[in-house]
């Protein structure tokens, strides 16, 4: 069976642990790594030795699908990019108010290249979503709760990190209950920068305006990292009549790990659809999954 040539644009923590889940899924292969010009002066990481590491996804051959495992913000530039040269893209993009407007632009130009866009494609959004959407197929009318951590914030961390002043930050999420929550963000400032400068800038960013946020100095961020996060939804509503349902989801995960696993399954279910830009809750489950559609019926449903 010839494989899907797979290429990682992007080498932080979502793209170490892509490489991985390539590496495991047996309809695909990693052909190559694009990183920053400048990061081509350091030595080649040990997990890349056997593996073409350039500055531009033009200089590896047959590419069909691009993971984008870059900050969120810089997501719409590569995946406008790379759409264009008729190679499929799946994105994390992670700001929720922004990606409807990302997903209609995206698909003019997935369309017009006949390329695939599966955007926003981690746990949340992405397979939450979709866990949203079954929840209210069960009981259409009440509330959904989604607490988030306690845990590292990938996106959140990379938005602080991009700071003017910031040597290095954690943001962690602290869930209230009732969707509600607290981001703990600790920063280790660089030399001369102002504390108070550095904490409104934080406050004031649209990753952080709607949350009630403490922002901490720190002497060494590194020593606060774990890459754990998690999740719990809640439902209660009704279904039809009968009220009173209560449905529930939880998990406690490595981050970017499982973020690397969502996208890898997206890029896969990329190659089923027509041209165009998709979020997860658009496509079929069962496109995600490698292996006979007839076996997978048979075992699963």
């Amino acid at each position: 069976m010839s494989k899907t040539k797979v290429a990682i644009v992007g080498y932080g923590n979502i793209g170490k642990f892509a490489v991985d889940a390539i590496n495991e899924a047996p309809d695909m292969e990693l052909v190559g790594v694009v990183r920053r010009a400048s990061s081509l002066s350091q030595p080649k990481p040990s997990e890349l030795a056997d593996i073409p590491v350039v500055a531009s996804i033009k200089e590896l051959p047959d590419v069909k699908i691009a993971l984008l495992c870059t900050p969120t913000r810089s997501v719409p530039e590569y995946a406008s990019e790379i759409l264009s040269l008729g190679i499929n893209t799946v994105d994390s993009y992670d700001i929720h108010g922004d990606l409807a407007d990302m997903k209609i632009d995206l698909d003019k130009i997935a369309k017009q290249h006949k390329s695939v866009a599966v955007i926003s494609a981690g746990w949340d959004p992405g397979t939450d979503a979709m866990l949203r959407c079954i929840f209210e197929i069960m009981a259409p009318k009440g509330i959904t709760y989604t607490n988030f951590g306690p845990g590292m914030s990938m996106g959140h961390s990379v938005a602080v990190r991009s700071k003017d002043g910031i040597k290095n930050a954690l943001s962690m999420t602290i869930p209230l209950g009732t969707s509600v929550h607290r981001r703990m963000v600790y920063v280790e400032l660089e030399e001369g920068a102002s504390f108070d400068k550095v904490e409104e800038s934080i406050k004031t960013d649209s990753y952080f305006a709607k949350d009630e946020t403490h922002v901490i100095q720190v002497d060494d961020v590194d020593n606060l990292v774990d890459m754990g996060h998690g999740v719990s939804m809640e439902r209660k509503g009704a279904s039809g009549i009968t009220q009173n349902q209560l449905l529930k989801f939880d998990m406690r995960i490595n981050n970017p790990a499982l973020t690397a696993q969502v996208m890898v399954s997206s890029a896969r279910a990329s190659l089923n659809q027509q041209p165009g830009a998709y979020t997860m809750i658009e496509i079929p489950i069962i496109d995600f999954m490698h292996g006979d559609k007839d076996k997978i019926i048979r075992d699963l449903v």
